[in-house]
């Protein structure tokens, strides 16, 4: 199922996604059997998420690590964390700050985000070296095919 249709890319996507909330528990991820291949993964549980500030969990981080490989798109969203004025941090405090619950996550939780970002791109770049930039980086729509 990871060498055609949008799956492959997906599951590094769910571990970004599972690293910067330091989720530390997927077991799976369910689909839409309609789909095919081509359905979005569900994210379902995500109880484990923003548990420890300080431990950042690298085994989060196997499929982007061992494949070498990230959509061109989510590398880009990540560069565009660490710019100034989009960091991940600051968009989430924002975003979060009308909740009548606010605040949802603590400073050392945002905080985390920003540094976690950085882990991100940093085992990217060693993948770079590795295999180029022009291996690592996939098309977005690049693994979809027409049926």
């Amino acid at each position: 199922p990871y060498d055609k249709g949008r799956r492959f890319g997906d599951v590094l996507d769910l571990a970004v996604y599972d690293f910067l909330m330091g989720n530390m528990d997927r077991h799976h991820y369910e689909t839409f059997r309609a789909f095919g291949n081509n359905s979005a993964p569900i994210h379902l549980d995500q109880g484990r998420a923003f548990g420890r500030t300080t431990h950042d969990e690298l085994s989060i981080l196997v499929p982007i690590y061992s494949c070498c490989s990230i959509r061109k798109s989510t590398w880009a969203k990540l560069l565009l964390f660490t710019k100034e004025e989009y960091r991940l941090s600051d968009l989430m405090r924002e975003a979060m700050s009308t909740d009548p619950i606010a605040p949802i996550l603590t400073e050392p939780h945002l905080l985390a985000l920003d540094r976690r970002v950085n882990i991100i791109l940093d085992t990217v770049k060693d993948c770079f070296q590795k295999k180029g930039m022009e291996e690592v980086l996939l098309e977005d729509l690049e693994h979809v095919k027409e049926s």
